[in-house]
């Protein structure tokens, strides 16, 4: 049995990072930007108006009020994709729409409240003064030519989207998806929706893996639920091994006389880097490798099971994908959290924001079998072996699930 570190030292030094490929931005939610995104032009690319009103010579207006307006001549219109093309002179000003090009001459903007509105007329009432520059937008206050716009690494959401749109882009560099297989072993497993037969109990390990390798951004490409048959784990396995990048199972790992995954596994030629890991829960942690592909035998208990996809695999998919920063946040405890002398110890659990601290407390329900544990749930706290309880005001390492929210 090696620690947690150990583990993931192991683990790291075998992830490797897929294929890049181009596709369209319309397609692109939840993948990891590859590349640097950078700007080909300045934002805004030109100087431009903030508001609806009148584009004027500051000197022009230098004491104007609702009592004294000062009359300028109106001599056009500039628009959002059809500016003024001529220059303003002394004494004139130009109707500006919000987001067109400041005429030549002009130096800001009147608001059109602040003036006797927009009309045909060939005169026009200012009644405010207005210092120079007011209003407008300057060419590159946002960004400069060059500038990175998104880092290598970030994962694509709509924010993404709108700026990749907002310079041109209409395709990103991406990571390929990782291919992945998922089964479940056990003669007692059957489909929710089946009659339940004495002994039996609905399989809710596979629904749950193919919702969360949906949600990391990864294509399912072998799925089954395998009885404690040797054969049938072969003939899967086998096939896994051909076509997927990981393999993840959910049972079969620990010791029983009917646990038979890590046996098949090994031989296949499966290497086997570890298999029990000092963790609570999901102590029966296999990990190995096969030319490039990683497999992962996960315990068949549903917190386990669903705790140990969040804390090993979650991750390596991401990163396969380009992803290059940690989940884990430092909270503070609320309520107790029970260590184990030994074991790495994981609890779902919920964090919140309180005067500006991130507070969290773990599940009441703890034992491995509670899934409804993960219900009220918008973390996973962890914390390594120590003696005693954590108690409130203690800090604690929070990892958010990828959905969860903080309130």
């Amino acid at each position: 049995m090696i620690s947690v570190e150990e583990a993931k030292q192991i683990i790291d030094g075998k992830i490797w990072m897929k294929d890049l490929e181009s596709i369209d931005l319309e397609h692109s939610s939840g993948r990891i930007i590859a590349q640097d995104v950078t700007a080909s032009f300045p934002s805004p690319r030109f100087d431009n108006s903030a508001m609806d009103g009148y584009a004027v010579k500051a000197n022009d207006i230098l004491r104007a009020s609702k009592d004294d307006p000062i009359i300028l001549k109106n001599i056009g219109v500039s628009s959002a994709g059809k500016p003024f093309e001529h220059s303003l002179g002394i004494g004139e000003c130009i109707q500006c729409m919000t987001g067109a090009r400041i005429p030549i001459g002009a130096d800001t903007i009147i608001m059109v409240e602040d003036s006797s509105g927009f009309n045909d007329d060939e005169y026009v009432s200012i009644y405010s003064s207005s210092s120079k520059g007011k209003h407008i937008r300057r060419i590159g206050e946002e960004i400069k030519t060059n500038d990175i716009l998104i880092e290598k690494g970030a994962n694509i959401t709509a924010s993404e989207i709108g700026v990749c749109a907002s310079f041109g882009y209409d395709k990103v560099i991406v990571s390929e998806r990782p291919t992945i297989g998922i089964f479940g072993t056990g003669n007692e497993l059957v489909d929710p929706g089946s009659d339940l037969k004495e002994g039996q109990v609905y399989n809710s390990n596979l629904p749950v893996f193919i919702d969360l390798v949906q949600k990391a951004g990864a294509n399912i490409s072998m799925k089954d639920v395998i009885k404690d048959d040797k054969g049938s784990l072969h003939t899967f396995l086998n096939d896994a091994l051909s076509n997927c990048d990981i393999i993840i199972s959910s049972g079969g790992v620990s010791m029983g006389r009917y646990d038979h995954v890590r046996d098949v596994m090994i031989d296949l030629g499966v290497e086997q880097h570890f298999w029990r890991v000092a963790q609570k829960p999901g102590k029966p942690l296999f990990f190995g490798t096969k030319e490039n592909t990683l497999v992962f035998g996960l315990p068949g208990n549903p917190v386990s099971s669903y705790i140990g996809f969040i804390e090993w695999v979650w991750p390596v998919i991401r990163k396969m994908m380009g992803e290059n920063k940690s989940p884990y946040l430092n909270g503070v405890l609320e309520e107790p959290f029970q260590r184990e002398k030994a074991k790495y110890r994981y609890l779902f659990g919920k964090a919140w924001i309180e005067d500006n601290k991130l507070l969290c407390k773990p599940s009441c329900k703890m034992g491995s079998h509670m899934l409804t544990s993960s219900l009220d749930s918008n973390c996973i706290l962890s914390s390594g072996p120590g003696p005693g309880t954590l108690r409130p005001g203690d800090s604690i390492q929070v990892n958010m699930l990828p959905w969860g929210k903080l309130r």
